[in-house]
């Protein structure tokens, strides 16, 4: 017990001696550490100078502070839309929505993943967009740059080919919603109408349209599903889930019909 005692009594004493150690060489580190960053930020404070944003409506020169202040917020604002721009006013709605139902149709789950849906749909709209784009390119962007229009002519002409990809896919009933609830005059043409009218009757066109694709996409899968459950149920082998069955069946028709070709062009086409 005494030895016991007495191993005890040296391993604390070498511990402190080790705390001991340690916070003489560790305080002095961490006080020319401290009195580093106090060097460094006085050095920055003294050579960098950060301008204050002050906005004095008393000041003669303030309309054109706040016009600037509410240029850049009108900017930030713009690209903070860009994505909703991109997925509201081209064809990405139909497309995204016809993967899905897709995906659901074949029973695959979470294959192909919303990466690659959303990766897909989105350079498959490159690709049916780029008439358009290049139209804006050569009408609005162009002179624009050479200083040949102004900005209100570089927006009327950057929207005339946009205003004419969507009327051409929008119906007309729709189109005839959001004019009717708008309360306003009847315009003498279609072009005539604002985006604000033109983009959601836009949007539901697109919505109605992709359901019915995927509807004619469910149809062949779901008669699939129909022979296979009946053949089970006629087995006897009732505990057996049909989709664990039907799914193979799914993909071999899929893959042999070389069913992403023939929809990704009767997609594409169906925008010409």
């Amino acid at each position: 017990m005494k030895a016991h005692f007495c191993n005890l009594s040296s391993v604390r004493t070498r511990s402190r001696r080790t705390a001991r150690v340690l916070v003489a060489c560790i305080l002095p580190l961490a006080c020319c550490w401290v009195f580093g960053l106090c060097a460094v930020s006085d050095t920055l404070a003294a050579g960098i100078d950060v301008p204050a944003i002050h906005l004095d409506l008393n000041d003669p020169k303030a309309p054109q502070n706040i016009s600037g202040v509410l240029q850049i917020v009108l900017f930030l604002t713009v690209m903070s839309l860009a994505p909703a721009f991109l997925v509201m006013m081209t064809s990405f709605t139909r497309l995204a929505v016809v993967f899905s139902f897709l995906r659901h149709a074949l029973g695959t789950q979470q294959s192909p993943p919303n990466q690659i849906i959303i990766g897909l749909a989105l350079f498959l709209t490159f690709f049916i967009m780029q008439p358009v784009w290049q139209s804006i390119h050569q009408e609005a962007i162009i002179p624009y740059q050479n200083h040949k229009i102004s900005g209100e002519e570089f927006l009327s002409q950057g929207t005339k080919p946009l205003k004419a990809f969507m009327l051409k896919q929008t119906r007309k009933a729709d189109l005839a919603l959001f004019v009717s609830l708008a309360q306003k005059e009847k315009p003498k043409d279609p072009e005539s109408l604002s985006m604000a009218t033109i983009v959601p009757a836009f949007v539901i066109s697109e919505l109605k349209t992709a359901f019915q694709i995927g509807f004619m996409l469910y149809i062949p899968f779901i008669i699939l599903d129909m022979v296979v459950s009946s053949i089970l149920l006629s087995m006897g082998m009732m505990m057996l889930p049909p989709v664990m069955i039907s799914l193979p069946f799914k993909l071999m028709l899929f893959v042999m019909v070389d069913g992403w070709n023939l929809l990704i062009g009767s997609l594409v086409k169906s925008f010409q």
